[in-house]
Parts: structure tokens; sequence; C-alpha cells
């Protein structure tokens, strides 16, 4: 059987290659002699030109030799972005064909393995082969949620393994059907893969023995999450928060995109506490920079990087803001939810979330919260949850607009007028009394004619 990799992050990479070091994927190939890995990558970027991809980027080649060969999905869609690519359904028997003989596949024999599932160009790929089993592979915190849309039954289906590193141990992610298998990638060959990652960069800006903290940026106003004041105000606190560990220096790693009025802002908090402060703009990925660095501490808001460092390499981990955001998210299906509850739960102040069992419970309800329709056999999960939770318990994860919306434990009560304006089964009660009237109306009219003979 071959083995199709649609991918397009270094994570993503580093997942799949460690679940092929750690031999996960070989149920599935070669048992018969014959097949191949081939690995189909694409940008992803909102902006590819300034980006380097996975197929080009040095640090990756190692990992890259892990497939037998490579098939550049950017080459073949030309000038259209990979995530732009929706094509009409009555197109995809023609393009099934045209890829089957470009790629030299068989598509009656093949496995399809996707990153973000839910949109183009992996949602294309999964309904393109309609015959190939599938396979999702993780991508960070992200793969804790459940999918954004419902997946058409034949492509549900066949989705049959879930394959993540194991970065938030005990805890199962909700992505995918719930059929699926999931595949956990021990931490230790998900280590190794990253650490070949590490190209050898000169840094001599962070060179130097001293207790070091590693404070990551996130650039969340251009997501909309929050202006740029409030931004400002969030990155100074991760400040305060790594000053815990008492470090002599703070290395600073900005969001690429983010303007150098933010580091301007961080490097000013440093200073007025007495903390030096090095900003790093390189290439060296946050777990491996904190490992280079043998930081005493790592701090972000909510990044994939809290999570991975802790499980994988021990460092201790610390958020700001991460309660913060999960009040502003909007709507609240917003993706971000799950990453930031899980990175929450991690890092607060004696978190009642500290065993697995009780922070997967607290994903589940979550994820029920946000997806109810997708994720309805969850319901008894938050149900659990929410019986037993204080009110600002609650309300830290929950919208109480959200828990009336679906009468979970904990909902606000209803006054009578609220009671009254709630809509039922798709109507608002009071436009659902005036149509039947108006229906009451019109068949009293009817056999008040018949009567008369009309």
């Amino acid at each position: 059987m071959t083995q199709l990799f649609a991918l397009h992050s270094a994570y993503g990479l580093a997942t799949a290659a460690a679940a092929i070091d750690a031999g996960l994927l070989d149920d599935a190939h070669r048992s018969d002699g014959i097949g191949e890995r081939i690995l189909v990558p694409f940008t992803s970027s909102r902006i590819p030109e300034t980006t380097v991809g996975i197929a080009a980027d040095p640090s990756l080649r190692s990992l890259r030799d892990r497939f037998d060969r490579i098939e550049d999905l950017d080459g073949v869609l030309g000038p259209l972005h990979p995530s732009s690519w929706e094509p009409a359904e009555v197109d995809l028997p023609i393009l099934e064909r045209l890829l089957t003989r470009a790629w030299d596949l068989d598509p009656r024999n093949l496995e399809l393995f996707v990153q973000s599932p839910q949109v183009a160009p992996a949602r294309t790929l999964m309904s393109l082969f309609p015959n190939a089993r599938i396979t999702i592979v993780g991508d960070g915190l992200m793969t804790y949620s459940p999918m954004r849309v419902r997946m058409p039954h034949p492509v549900a289906a066949r989705i049959v393994r879930v394959v993540h590193a194991d970065v938030v141990p005990g805890v199962r992610p909700l992505v995918g059907s719930t059929h699926a298998q999931i595949v956990p990638v021990p931490p230790e060959r998900f280590a190794a893969a990253l650490g070949e990652t590490d190209a050898g960069e000169q840094t001599p800006e962070i060179d130097g023995d001293m207790p070091t903290a590693l404070v990551l940026g996130q650039y969340l106003s251009v997501l909309g999450l929050m202006r740029p004041a409030e931004e400002i105000a969030l990155q100074q606190d991760m400040i305060d928060r790594a000053a815990r560990w008492s470090p002599r220096r703070i290395v600073f790693k900005p969001h690429p995109a983010a303007p150098p009025l933010l580091t301007d802002a961080v490097r000013a908090r440093a200073t007025a506490r007495g903390i030096a402060f090095v900003e790093y703009r390189g290439g060296i990925p946050a777990e491996l920079l904190a490992e280079r660095l043998d930081a005493v501490a790592v701090v972000a808001g909510f990044s994939t990087a809290l999570p991975t460092v802790h499980t994988l390499f021990g460092r201790e981990i610390g958020s700001a803001g991460a309660d913060t955001v999960l009040r502003m998210l909007t709507p609240f299906e917003n993706s971000n939810r799950i990453p930031a509850t899980i990175v929450d739960a991690l890092t607060r102040d004696r978190s009642p979330y500290t065993d697995p069992a009780r922070l997967q419970l607290l994903v589940d309800a979550v994820g029920y919260a946000m997806q109810p329709e997708i994720a309805a056999h969850l319901r008894p999960r938050a149900e659990e949850l929410l019986d037993g939770l204080d009110a600002a318990e609650r309300d830290r994860y929950f919208a109480p607009e959200r828990l009336s919306a679906l009468r979970l434990p904990g909902a606000p009560v209803e006054g009578t007028l609220r009671r009254v304006l709630r809509p039922a089964g798709g109507v608002g009660r009071l436009e659902e009394w005036r149509l039947t009237a108006i229906g009451a109306r019109r068949r009293a009219g009817r056999a008040w004619r018949a009567i008369r003979g009309r």
C-alpha cells in the first residue's frame, strides 16, 4: 500500500517522521513487499513567497529522507494558493485521474495522511481519492480540538486513525471521527525527530552560561483576538511571569510578523526589572532553542511549544493571558479555544487539572460546548464536569450564554421574558405563536368555506 503524506508544517513532518521511526505506520506499509512513502509538501502561509516551506527548508532535509520520493503540490497548483484549491465536485474524478497518472499511484491501494482536514487542500485530497484510507497527522494542540465542520459520511467513514505527538500525555485528541484509532507518538521519538532539525545555527547573541528564561511572543492582534495595546500589556505580563524563576537573562523570540513596537515594550519591562534582555529572531524552533539555552523556564501565551518542552525536555513552563484569551475568543467555537484551555489548565497556579483524566474531562466538555452537533457524543462528559464546578471555575472556561443555549448545568436561571423569547424549533417563541395563529385562521377560513359549500 502506498502512503501519501500531504503535509505543510515542520511540526507535522516531525510527527510523521517520528511515527515512521517508531514503526507505528508499518501495518499498512509494504505488507505485500511493494509500495512506497510519498511526501506531498505544500505551503499554507498567507504569503507563500515570504516563507521557506518544508519542501525546501535545509534544516528538514533528514526528515524528508524518510520518504521514497517527493511530489510538490505547490508545483501542481501553480499560482493557485493551496488553501483556495476547492474544485467543483464534478471535476474531482478528472483530477483523480490526472494526479494518479502524474504521481504514479494506484488509487485502490492508497493511504492518505493529511493535516488540518477541515480545510483545503487536505479536504480536497480526501474527496479527490474516494477509495483511500485516511490518517490525520496532528499539528500541535489543534489536534485536541473537535472537527470544525462535519465531514461527508463517505469521507468520515474512511478516517481510520489519528497520529499525533503525545505532548499532553494521557489526553486523547478530539479531531477525526469517533471510530478512528488514536496513535500517540512516544515523546522520546518525537524529541529525536525534532533534534534533527537543529542545523547548528551559530547564535553568539544568546551564547553564555547564565540562568535564562525563554519568552515566546505571539501576534494575536493580527488575528483580531485583541487590540495592539492589549497585546503589549499581555507580553509585558509574560516578563513578569518569567521573573518568578529569577533568571538573570530573558531571551525573547517574537512572532516573525510582530512589529518592533511589541519587542520594545517587552524589553522595557525586562530592563525595569533589572534582567538582561536579548531578542532572538533566528530560525531555531522554540523547543530546541529552550534546550540550547538550558532555559530555567519557557513562558508564552498559549503556544504549542509549552507542553512540548515540558513533556519532551522537562522544562518548567508558564503562561500569561491564556485566561484573558479564553474570555475574548469569539465565536465560542473558535479553534484556538482548546489550545488556550490546555495551556491555561497546565500552567495556572494550583491547577485542578494536573491529573490527565481530569484534564481529559475538561477538554471533552469544552469540545462539546464548541461543537455540540459534531461532538454530540461528549454531552454526558460535559454534564459530568459542569455538575461539579463552582461558578468561578465554570465561568473561566464556559460562557454563560453558551451554557444557556445548550441547556447545560450551571446555565443562568432564565427569567420569564427570556423564556418567552427563547427560540424553539428554529424561530423565536413570539414568531412561533404568530405563525401558529396565522395557520389556525387559515384553517378556520377553509372550514367555513366548506360549510357554506364554496
